[in-house]
């Protein structure tokens, strides 16, 4: 069975009509996922939870789509190379 990970991740906004975080280094980092279904969860958690400030921003990464299953190393495998 293939696993479809995600990530769920957010934080404080610059502005909230951009997706560039105030600081990278106060990401708050959710959790990983096996499915989109559990992440979404979470992420909604988290977004109800900071629903009255317009700049906070919570994320789902696909992290299942960094890699391409069919090749024997993704790209990001290949930059230690």
């Amino acid at each position: 069975m293939t696993q479809r990970l995600h990530l769920v991740f957010g934080g404080e906004l610059v502005t909230p009509t951009k997706s560039v975080f105030r600081d990278v280094s106060k990401i708050h980092v959710v959790g990983i996922f096996p499915d989109y279904a559990s992440a979404y969860d979470a992420w909604k958690a988290e977004a109800q939870r900071t629903v009255d400030d317009a700049h906070m921003r919570y994320f789902i990464a696909h992290i299942h789509r960094l890699r391409d299953e069919e090749l024997s190393a993704g790209p990001t495998e290949e930059l230690g190379s």
